[in-house]
């Protein structure tokens, strides 16, 4: 008899308590003002106080947790002022590389349509997270193909604010999933027109958006 496939090693501790926080801000489970406790995320994950310890110090690193000793992690909330960055740096890398990528070339223009069928699909099921995803991933697509590896690179740290903030619009105002697809659709749709400058605009008041339905002032 053959023998049976070893089982893959177990991530260590550190990194499942990790995964297992930042997940849960990314997806709002835990929301800004939340404390989070060692004990808790030690049970929740099955593992010693040490690897959490370790696990919310890279997190705080990031930005996404506030320590506290001997009390605890406090999640923080989107500020004012970091959704205004993201939103003026998205813009500086987006309106640039949208306009790169005309004439829209075919494996783009296909990658394009998939992810665009991906989010029609994910809206249909409702799941807010993998909506955010592959909405994210549409703006990253355009970016990557504008051929700038600094650009790219930039862009990816941005990765984990923008999904926070895409899944807390959903949650506050759900008929922009409809609205955020069309409004891809239409930034695609100059692409294949070659209308760089068209497609910056589509792509500015996408972007821009995001500010003002973040902080709740608009629909």
């Amino acid at each position: 008899m053959p023998s049976a496939t070893p089982a893959p090693p177990s991530p260590p501790a550190a990194e499942r308590v990790y995964a297992h926080v930042k997940q849960a801000v990314l997806d709002r489970r835990f929301e800004g003002g939340t404390l989070l406790t060692e004990g808790e995320l030690a049970q929740a994950v099955g593992v010693s106080r040490t690897p959490v310890r370790e696990a919310l110090l890279k997190l705080e690193m990031e930005g996404l947790l506030k320590l506290y000793p001997k009390k605890g992690a406090l999640v923080l909330a989107v500020s004012a002022q970091e959704i205004a960055d993201v939103v003026e740096t998205r813009l500086l890398v987006e309106e640039f590389a949208v306009r790169r990528a005309v004439p829209l070339s075919a494996p783009l223009r296909e990658r394009l349509e998939e992810l665009l069928d991906e989010q029609r699909r994910h809206a249909h099921d409702g799941g807010l997270r993998a909506v955010a995803v592959a909405d994210r991933c549409f703006h990253a697509e355009i970016v990557r193909h504008a051929g700038n590896q600094i650009l790219s690179k930039l862009y990816d740290q941005l990765r984990d604010r923008q999904l926070r903030m895409g899944v807390a619009v959903m949650e506050a105002h759900p008929d922009r999933i409809a609205k955020n697809i069309a409004e891809h659709a239409e930034i695609l749709a100059a692409l294949r027109d070659g209308d760089a400058e068209r497609a910056a605009r589509c792509v500015h008041a996408h972007v821009s958006r995001v500010k003002v339905l973040v902080r709740g002032e608009d629909r």
